[in-house]
């Protein structure tokens, strides 16, 4: 997601500062705007209060999207995700307070509203996501509502659904269609927990992209207000293995692996994206089977090749 940006603003003409620890992302994806005179990159961590007191001033937005994102990891390291996701959040907004930043943008989750209630969630829908990386993500989502009531700031609280496309991590703690996408490359199941019915609503990268462009440009009067963005359309996990399996060719050799189910999972998300249509004219663009045939094709094309130097 922050490449995605970073190439969006640096390509509109902006002065953009990478902030990132790379705890889960890939220098590689920005490497090709280290010549470009408006770009800078800065190793760093959003626990370091110091260092965001040295590089903040003079910004007119921050885009938040530090986090540890990945659930598992969160039920195992329960610390590091309230440090990272909580503290990091209350860290960023209090510099930016202090150094009076025009507009953040934060990134929370659709995992804050826990499995769905209805059949679309809209914004009001409870917050009772059922793991630490979820409860985290609430934590500082509501800092950020607070920060915006108490102080006036102009804080947006953007609700990705499932984000997915190009430079995705496809490894280890990765998300799911990168990680089923590399595997199948390389000839291997896509390994499914459960039954492979759970549902999400899956978002391509550059409507992801599309969304944060709409709130920087269009957003000043949502300020403290959380925003769903999504397609308003369910994916099943089964259904996204099934159609990456086809689209390499190898519905004869390769079948989903299904084990056992994870802990705390959320079974269904499906976003209600009437607030995002209606106040800043976000429609998506791709549809879910779209964006992973260009996915796919990335992969095949970019990907694949530097997996194979990998090994």
């Amino acid at each position: 997601m922050g490449s995605h940006l970073c190439d969006h603003y640096v390509q509109e003409g902006h002065h953009v500062v990478c902030y990132d620890n790379l705890f889960s992302g890939d220098l590689n994806n920005v490497r090709h705007l280290f010549t470009n005179p408006k770009f800078k990159f800065v190793y760093g961590d959003v626990r370091d209060k110091d260092l965001l007191e040295k590089i903040m001033p003079r910004s007119d937005v921050v885009i938040h999207l530090a986090a540890q994102i990945h659930v598992d990891r969160s039920i195992t390291e329960t610390k590091l995700t309230y440090d990272v996701n909580v503290i990091g959040t209350q860290n960023v907004l209090e510099v930016s307070r202090m150094f009076d930043i025009d507009r953040v943008i934060f990134a929370s989750s659709s995992e804050v509203y826990g499995s769905g209630e209805t059949p679309k969630m809209s914004e009001s829908h409870p917050l009772n996501a059922p793991h630490p990386y979820g409860a985290s993500k609430i934590a500082a989502d509501r800092m950020c509502y607070a920060y915006a009531k108490t102080y006036g700031m102009k804080i947006n609280i953007v609700r990705l659904f499932n984000i997915y496309g190009p430079r995705q991590k496809d490894s280890g703690y990765g998300g799911v269609i990168s990680v089923f996408t590399r595997r199948v490359a390389s000839g291997q199941p896509p390994i499914v927990y459960g039954t492979g019915e759970q549902t999400r609503d899956y978002l391509y990268i550059k409507d992801a992209v599309r969304a944060y462009d709409l709130v920087l440009k269009s957003g000043a009067n949502l300020a403290g207000t959380a925003i769903n963005f999504g397609t308003g359309k369910e994916v099943t996990i089964n259904h996204i293995a099934a159609e990456i399996i086809r689209l390499f060719g190898k519905q004869d050799t390769l079948k989903p692996a299904h084990v056992t189910g994870r802990p705390s999972e959320v079974e269904r998300l499906c976003a209600d994206i009437t607030l995002a249509e209606k106040e800043l004219g976000f429609k998506p663009q791709y549809s879910f089977d779209e964006g992973l045939k260009e996915l796919v094709s990335w992969f095949q094309n970019y990907r694949s090749e530097e997996w194979t130097k990998e090994r």
